[in-house]
């Protein structure tokens, strides 16, 4: 008596196999929903609302609604920055304005920070008295100014230098006394001396406090300029408004707060370009 078995079926990988041989599954990425909407460019985006604006204003004054001698269009004082540009008027008052702002903010307060911040000496001498100072409004110093330094450049750039003091000083400050301790202790490890600590670790651990203390007095300086160009300055943009002013050219008072809001724009631009340049050590969040 012969037994007789079923063949198991041959179930070896060649047979059992889906794919072709030498074939990969195919990866199909998934792509979210929000990325499959193309939108315009942030910049574009950006210039919808001063456009509309704009747009909004032309009209208003087309239609009767705005009056030109309360407030000049859009067009007319375009065409009175055209001429003021042309003349080489425009452009020797913005360098003038400059030249005051540099100056008032070299001699602002980041010495007195430095000194405060890395002695315990200093900030027991300086630190009292400026934050006496800094709650004293510091236009209301300009009467003093005057009696002090005359009517010439020396009151202006002075105003300016005290107006972008505080806002330097105290985070320069901050950032320095800021830094963390266990790398102070780490660099002495490694055999950093007093300026080595300084030059190493104290000052690029207060960078990020001088660059938004320095954001913070260019915004406070140009005010500043405003202020201090009104004091009999014969020069200089604030000097092109009192002219305006006197001859109710809105164009002209317009044209001119549009170059102090440009100028103040530029100098943000110009910071923040230095912190993504001295700060790339520092990630930050950037926005979702």
């Amino acid at each position: 008596m012969t037994l007789t078995s079923h063949a198991r079926p041959d179930i070896s990988p060649k047979t059992a196999s889906v794919h072709p041989v030498g074939s990969a599954p195919v990866l199909v990425p998934v792509v979210p929903a929000s990325a499959k909407r193309r939108s315009p460019p942030r910049w574009a985006r950006r210039t919808i609302g001063p456009l509309l604006l704009l747009a909004a204003w032309q009209l208003a004054s087309s239609l009767g609604w705005l009056p030109a001698d309360v407030l000049a269009p859009p067009s007319t004082i375009a065409s009175a920055a055209a001429g003021l540009i042309g003349d080489g008027t425009l452009p020797a008052a913005m360098g003038v304005s400059l030249q005051r702002v540099a100056i008032g903010l070299v001699l602002g307060g980041t010495v007195l920070a430095l000194l405060s911040g890395l002695s315990r000496l200093g900030e027991d001498l300086i630190d009292a008295s400026v934050q006496m100072l800094r709650t004293v409004p510091w236009v209301g110093l300009i009467p003093l100014f005057i009696i002090w330094m005359g009517i010439g450049e020396a009151p202006k750039v002075a105003l300016i230098a005290l107006g972008t003091a505080f806002h330097l000083y105290l985070n320069v400050y901050a950032g320095i006394r800021g830094v963390d301790e266990q790398l102070i202790e780490a660099g002495g490890a490694l055999g950093l001396g007093r300026w080595g600590l300084v030059r190493h670790v104290v000052l690029p651990g207060a960078l990020p406090g001088f660059m938004t203390g320095l954001r913070y007095s260019l915004a406070t300086g140009w005010l500043a300029l405003v202020f201090g160009e009104s004091i009999n300055a014969d020069a200089g943009i604030g000097f092109l408004m009192n002219q305006a002013r006197e001859f109710f050219r809105t164009d002209v008072i317009v044209v001119c707060l549009v170059v102090y809001a440009f100028l103040g724009l530029t100098a943000d631009l110009i910071v923040r370009a230095l912190e993504r340049l001295l700060l790339q050590w520092r990630p930050t969040f950037t926005g979702q």
